[in-house]
């Protein structure tokens, strides 16, 4: 399966600007709590979207890998694909901030703020998500709260050579299921140790990157079974759908990976292909990674407490606007002119 033909004839471009499209709008309002905004939370998952997004890189970032000419290849290639855009938006909030601060301009840039742009350029969010005097009267003070799943992507990238090593080693269906359950067993070991001590930190350690690997390991499975999968598709979404609206009722953990692997996959590989979404751009990137600053600052503002209709479409215009100018600006000239992020573009 080459990537080319693979990547030509699926709907991976609209499903995750679909899923960057829902964590926008629950954030709206989880970052607002203003009640007229509460269906979002209702009706939507931004949990479910970010596994989604684990699970597509599951399938391509094996792809990728498997179709690198070489481990500079691959490793060239990760690097101009997440992190121009990531390094922008980490920039662009720490000398913006400065003029939505409550504090003055040298106690701004100051020990604190050099502590955010030093941990959050090196995906260490967790460590420093403020700045100083930003967002301090909102109900989450971080300032790209959304940033935390991207040092779980690039584990992924730098995992991927020795899973695939290892792989070719041992075999790889006896490895992807190793891996699947070490994971697994990650996740309900932390829950019963957050459960024995009452401490929080474990919820957060939980979400972490073994925790998530087996969304990650589903999207693979479905990458290198893909023939298979498309003979027996229909029996298999079938539970995989069940799996998925039960899993609330039934302790159905261990099957909710490939469950919403299976799913995802259907829709991106066997559905019918509903064309070239990513003819004007791949914006879902930076509809995610701008997306939580420009509500942050809204809401600070006032706005979504006077007109959070209002607020929410203004909030909408300014994040496809600078995802627009980050894809065109940032992301695209970084890439290879082989890269299907750009190849589709010419179309």
């Amino acid at each position: 399966m080459s990537p080319s033909n693979s990547l030509r004839d699926n709907n991976f471009d609209l499903l995750r600007v679909l899923f960057a499209v829902i964590v926008f709008f629950v954030h709206a309002y989880v970052l607002s709590e203003n009640d007229l905004l509460a269906p979002f939370s209702i009706f939507l998952s931004s949990e479910i979207a970010v596994k989604s997004f684990f699970v597509v890189s599951g399938f391509l970032i094996f792809m990728s890998y498997e179709n690198s000419r070489s481990l500079k290849s691959y490793t060239s290639k990760r690097i101009h694909r997440i992190y121009p855009a990531y390094f922008s938006i980490v920039v662009l909030c720490a000398l913006l901030g400065v003029f939505i601060s409550s504090v003055s301009v040298s106690d701004y840039f100051s020990i604190d703020w050099l502590k955010y742009l030093l941990a959050n350029l090196l995906f260490l969010n967790f460590l420093h998500p403020e700045l100083p005097g930003v967002f301090s009267g909102n109900i989450i003070h971080a300032v790209d709260g959304a940033l935390w799943t991207l040092k779980i992507e690039v584990m992924f990238y730098l995992s991927v050579p020795v899973l695939v090593w290892s792989m070719r080693k041992w075999g790889r269906w006896q490895m992807l299921l190793a891996l699947y359950i070490a994971s697994l067993a990650y996740v309900v070991l932390i829950e019963v140790w957050g459960i024995r001590t009452g401490s929080g930190i474990y919820l957060e350690l939980q979400r972490q990157f073994p925790g998530q690997l087996m969304f990650f390991i589903a999207g693979a499975v479905l990458y290198y079974y893909l023939d298979l999968f498309k003979q027996h598709w229909l029996w298999l979404l079938t539970l995989a759908v069940l799996i998925m609206v039960i899993r609330h009722l039934v302790p159905v953990l261990w099957l909710e990976p490939i469950a919403l692997a299976i799913i995802v996959i259907y829709f991106a590989c066997v559905f019918p292909w509903l064309g070239n979404f990513g003819k004007y751009g791949d914006f879902s990137y930076g509809i995610y990674i701008v997306h939580f600053p420009i509500l942050q600052v809204l809401i600070a503002e006032g706005m979504f407490e006077s007109s959070p209709m209002m607020a929410l479409s203004f909030a909408a215009f300014l994040v496809l606007a600078c995802a627009y100018l980050f894809w065109h600006y940032i992301e695209k000239p970084f890439l290879r002119s082989s890269s299907h992020y750009v190849e589709v573009n010419r179309d």
